[in-house]
């Protein structure tokens, strides 16, 4: 409180918004006051008109855990922000870019403020070809020691689609449906892009993971990939 009885305004916050899923958004800077941004939702609408997003955007997201922002007083001064619509969170490495991006030079109108990159959907689909290559990765059933693990060929759009990769899974598996993927230490996949080409998984259903030495008594010694 100040000497006359008056609550002081919260101090400005500078905070970086990228395109939710977008690995070549350079980010825009905004300068966030209580007097310019009475609400979340004015804020919003300033963010969707500058980072020139393709469709209005309705939630903010933390880079590192997809955390939605719910009111305007949780934005933290000097953090990075992803901008989305009705869409999930995408995890890209947002933070790495970042980093530069906050470190701008000053003026006597304060930090500037580069504009915004356009949306290039042709260029991110060529990135996500890069990122997602086809891969084979081999699966034990759950507690079975009497079965040699499947290979399974996942192409770039079933990678993508982890429904869909689960689904082509519990075909396979021929007794069960597999409601999630584990690496051989029991740590459960969450996303298709985080499987690594030639290595050894474990179809789980609802019951727990159940570690037991797959690799050392199903697949000869030096073939395999953990």
């Amino acid at each position: 409180m100040s000497s006359h009885g008056f609550a002081l305004a919260p101090p400005a916050k500078r905070v970086l918004v990228y395109r939710n899923g977008d690995p070549f958004c350079p980010g825009k800077k905004f300068v966030v006051t209580q007097k310019r941004f009475l609400t979340l939702e004015v804020f919003l609408s300033e963010v969707t008109k500058s980072i020139r997003a393709p469709l209005a955007v309705r939630n903010l997201y933390t880079p590192r855990h997809g955390h939605c922002v719910a009111e305007l007083g949780d934005l933290q001064d000097g953090c990075q922000y992803m901008a989305a619509g009705f869409e999930k969170f995408k995890k890209l490495d947002y933070l790495h870019h970042g980093r530069k991006q906050l470190h701008g030079t000053r003026n006597r109108q304060g930090l500037q403020l580069p504009p915004a990159a356009p949306w290039k959907p042709k260029a991110l689909g060529r990135w996500q070809q890069r990122s997602h290559p086809p891969c084979t990765i081999h699966v034990f059933r759950n507690g079975d020691l009497l079965s040699p693990p499947f290979p399974l060929l996942l192409s770039r759009s079933t990678r993508l689609q982890w429904d869909t990769l689960l689904a082509l899974e519990t075909k396979k598996i021929h007794s069960g449906t597999v409601h999630k993927l584990c690496r051989l230490d029991g740590t459960a996949v969450s996303a298709g892009e985080e499987l690594l080409n030639g290595h050894h998984y474990v179809a789980v259903g609802k019951e727990e993971y159940k570690k037991l030495p797959y690799l050392e008594l199903l697949v000869p010694q030096g073939s395999a990939c953990r």
